[in-house]
Parts: C-alpha cells; sequence; structure tokens
C-alpha cells in the first residue's frame, strides 16, 4: 500500500486531455448532462475512506437515489490514475495529489472532506533522539514528495531547521519504516499502518505527528469537473450519503468497525487503534473547511501552502491553478 504521494502522478496527468475523451467516465458513451448516470467512486486503504464500503453494504446509495459501482484499489497510487485519466467519476484522495492531477492538466474538483490526518502521519525517531530539533545532522528516511515528507519540512521549520539540516534518505514509506527498525536510518516519517511497524523499535518515539499541524494533511472526495457540470444531482446524492453514513456508524460503532476492519484486512481491535489518528470531518467542520480563510484550518490557505511546496521541492515547475478547486454547494445543500 502506497498511499498519499505527491509526485507520481506527473507522466499520467500530463497526457490526461488526450486519454480523457475516450475513456468510460469522461467520454462520449457518458449519459448526456443532466441524464441519470452511474458514480464509479474510487478508494483506498485509509481509515477516512472505508466509511464508503459500509455505505455501500447498507444501501445507503440507494437510499439516496443514485447508483454507486464502488472501486476499491490495493494500490492508493492506481486510483489516482484512474481518475486522473477519466477512469473513475470520482476518488477520495489527499489534497496534495489532487494538485499535482492538476498540475497535468487533469480538471478535478474537491466537494467533500473526508477527514484530516490528526496524528496517523508521524516522524518517528529511534532512542536519544526526543525532539525535531535533535534530528540535525541524523539521518532521515522519508519517500520524497509525500504529505509526510510535507510533515517533516513543517516540523523542521518549527524548530528553526531546514531539511538541508539533516541527512535525507530518500524511500518508499514501508522500505523507510524496515530500514528504521534495522539502524539504517536514525528516523523515518510514515503513515499507518507502517507507523506500527517502525514504532517496533524498541524505545523509539513519534517526534511530530500530524495532530501537531491541524489541516496541514486534508483528504477529500474528489470528482471529474465535467462530472460535476454535467450531473449535480449524483454529486448531491453521494455527498448525501456520506453524512448518512456516518449517522449510521454513530448509531451502529460494533457493526460499523466490523465492516471497515473486514475490508481493512485488520482486526476490530487494530482499527479503532487507528482511529485517533483520523478525524472524521462532520458536515459542520466540512463547512468550516470550506470557508475561505488565512489558516491551515481553511482548505484555500491550505491548498496554498502544499502548491507552494510542490514548487519549491522542485515537484512542478509552477504552481497549480486553484480556479474551481473547492466547491462547497453540495455539503451546503445537505440538510443539518
Amino acid at each position: 500500500m502506497n498511499r498519499r504521494s505527491l509526485h507520481r502522478l506527473a507522466a499520467v496527468t500530463a497526457v490526461a486531455a488526450l486519454v480523457l475523451p475516450a475513456t468510460a467516465c469522461g467520454g462520449s458513451d457518458d449519459p448526456a448532462p443532466g441524464a441519470p448516470a452511474t458514480v464509479v467512486l474510487g478508494f483506498s486503504a485509509w481509515p477516512g475512506w472505508f466509511p464508503w464500503q459500509v455505505a455501500q453494504e447498507q444501501g445507503l446509495f440507494a437510499k439516496n437515489g443514485v447508483t454507486v459501482e464502488l472501486k476499491y484499489f490495493d494500490s492508493y497510487t492506481d486510483s489516482l490514475t484512474a481518475l486522473a485519466t477519466g477512469n473513475l467519476s470520482a476518488n477520495s484522495q489527499t489534497l496534495g495529489d489532487t494538485l499535482t492531477s492538476i498540475s497535468g492538466g487533469a480538471q478535478q474538483t474537491i466537494v467533500l472532506v473526508n477527514d484530516n490526518s490528526t496524528g496517523n502521519d508521524q516522524i518517528i525517531a529511534k532512542p536519544g533522539i526526543n525532539t525535531v530539533a535533535d534530528l540535525k545532522g541524523k539521518r532521515v528516511a522519508v519517500e520524497q514528495g509525500t504529505v509526510d515528507h510535507y510533515l517533516l519540512l513543517l516540523a523542521l521549520k518549527t524548530a528553526g531547521l531546514t531539511e538541508a539540516d539533516i541527512a535525507l534518505k530518500p524511500m518508499l514509506t514501508d522500505a523507510g519504516a524496515a530500514a528504521f527498525t534495522t539502524g539504517e536510518v536514525d528516523a523515518v516519517g510514515a503513515f499507518a499502518p507502517f507507523t506500527t511497524t517502525a514504532l517496533g523499535l524498541a524505545g523509539s518515539k513519534a517526534i511530530a505527528t500530524s495532530a501537531d499541524f491541524p489541516g496541514a494533511i486534508p483528504d477529500h472526495l474528489v470528482f471529474t469537473a465535467a462530472f460535476v457540470k454535467d450531473h449535480p444531482t449524483e454529486v448531491q446524492a453521494v455527498v448525501k450519503t456520506w453524512f448518512d453514513t456516518l449517522a449510521w456508524i454513530k448509531a451502529n460503532p460494533d457493526a460499523a468497525i466490523d465492516i471497515m476492519a473486514k475490508k481493512a484486512g485488520v482486526s476490530a481491535a487494530d482499527y479503532k487503534s487507528y482511529d485517533a489518528g483520523t478525524t472524521i470531518f462532520t458536515r459542520e467542520q466540512n463547512l468550516a473547511a470550506f470557508t475561505p480563510g488565512s489558516t491551515p484550518a481553511n482548505l484555500d490557505f491550505q491548498a496554498k501552502s502544499i502548491a507552494e511546496f510542490m514548487v519549491s521541492a522542485k515537484l512542478v515547475d509552477s504552481a497549480p491553478p486553484l480556479d474551481g478547486l473547492l466547491e462547497p454547494k453540495f455539503v451546503q445543500a445537505v440538510s443539518p
């Protein structure tokens, strides 16, 4: 599982405009604008996205009058590619990955905040390293261009350091976690469940987490811009289903956890251990996030911040256009 990468779509999205006309979700075989349409919705392994499985198994999409073909991806990157090339109507993905797709030419619209990472992304250090400031001169493994790379830079900045002050060791997240446990590196940036692997090193601990930077790592439901334009009724029904699903989960917590844990391939106890590190967003939290502002809690501010990171890390040549990225009207239309 390789979730939350900011840089893997460059080649795909650069040719998205060429392949979209021939794809299932953006091509000539699509229903006419306004006609009923099936929503092909992708998601992958992250606690904030497993509620979609609950929605499917409990028939909540159908209750809202929308036909949804739910597609689970073992590879998160594959789900990003599928949306960028028009083979999905919508996907659950990070803000950073959405910006990367847009940089490559894809036209996508965020209609819902699924969650914020509030601890499940971590900078984990070996014994003897107790603060971020202690990372100076140390070997730190992180997958370049990921949100955990972004988290590392945020943490370094708060400690008065930059990436130049550490010995960065670019590694895939799973490899980095493994290298940390064998002493190959002194610290690692990772997300759950690879945090569990890293913390298997005796005496290791998280010295910074996404909980320290509220709003820095948001996850969303993202539609192709064309689908939003042509089929707003279906988009509205899917957004309403999300909040209906959260209500069902609240009323049936044990049954919901069993459904989500089974899909995740972990025990119910293991799944519960990830709950605190992922904050599922209510309608009220969605409304607050979509409100323009100048804090990390505001999506427009966070999008600009991540775009600047992408340019500074040389992941893109120029900041992606943000016009039309955020569309709050579907959340606003859901009854409280």
